[in-house]
């Protein structure tokens, strides 16, 4: 008898993209039938707090919250190898965006998203509201806020809309660290046990290497999730987060992760220090 695994993630096209085959039906998984939920990353983060999922794709921040319930999964990752999340603004950037997001109020996808905890440690205190990750740039445009804080695909479209970048977080931490910055990660519960989750693990590791050797079709799965940027630009953002490090965060991919979330505890932005485990 099969066993049904739930196994969430995010609805963009970088996703849809690392979970074709498994979607789609292209590879053999023996017992295990995966049954797919799509949410945004913050809403997977807070249910992932409550125990909820059995795997799914979780913020590295949110990671700091869920440890001891759930390991990281070696593949899966979302680096931003010398980019990431963007801060934005209607308003030129200043000379010094660090001073000046003192002064002015940041729209920000979640409280648990690994942007958020980079913008902390970018600039610690700055006034933050929390908006859908997808209604950032309007909530800057119309003024209800100063600055962005854009994910995903508004990585790429926000010049089309007339605002100007202020500063890419990933490409600070790694000026800072010499490391790319562990933005999300697949996590598997712990209570499913070493055997079942070694299979999960083979699973969703081959589903990536199968989309990476099936570019074209993976592309055109995963371009139905694409919110409207068009073949080229989905091309290019799949290319930025589903890459070597998706396949195997690797012993530097390790390090970064670690990294984060250690300073993050140095910061007392994350309660208690957290020991990474990645299984797989």
């Amino acid at each position: 008898m099969k066993r049904t695994i739930h196994l969430a993630h995010s609805p963009d096209s970088d996703d849809a993209f690392m979970f074709y085959a498994l979607a789609e039906g292209k590879l053999d998984t023996g017992q295990i039938h995966y049954l797919h939920e799509l949410a945004d990353i913050e809403s997977l983060n807070q249910r992932a707090r409550r125990r909820e999922l059995e795997v799914t794709a979780v913020s590295i921040h949110a990671y700091a919250y869920i440890w001891r319930d759930y390991a990281l999964l070696s593949s899966g990752a979302s680096m931003g190898d010398g980019y990431g999340p963007r801060l934005v603004s209607s308003m030129p950037r200043p000379p010094d965006p660090r001073v000046a997001l003192k002064n002015h109020r940041v729209a920000v996808p979640g409280k648990l998203t690994t942007a958020y905890l980079a913008l902390q440690l970018y600039q610690p205190g700055c006034a933050t509201q929390v908006v859908p990750f997808d209604q950032i740039e309007d909530a800057v445009l119309q003024g209800a806020v100063d600055v962005g804080l854009l994910i995903h695909e508004g990585q790429l479209t926000y010049a089309d809309a007339g605002l100007h970048l202020w500063a890419d977080l990933g490409a600070w931490w790694q000026e800072d660290t010499g490391l790319p910055l562990p933005l999300g990660g697949n996590a598997v519960r712990r209570d499913l046990g070493p055997e079942l989750i070694a299979q999960i693990a083979r699973d969703l590791r081959a589903s990536i290497v199968y989309g990476l050797e099936h570019r074209t079709p993976a592309l055109a799965h995963a371009k139905q999730f694409n919110r409207g940027i068009g073949d080229e630009r989905t091309d290019r953002f799949v290319g930025m987060y589903v890459n070597q490090w998706t396949v195997d965060y690797g012993p530097r991919g390790r390090e970064a992760v670690q990294t984060l979330l250690d300073r993050a505890y140095q910061s007392r932005l994350i309660p208690e220090k957290v020991e990474v485990e990645f299984v797989g």
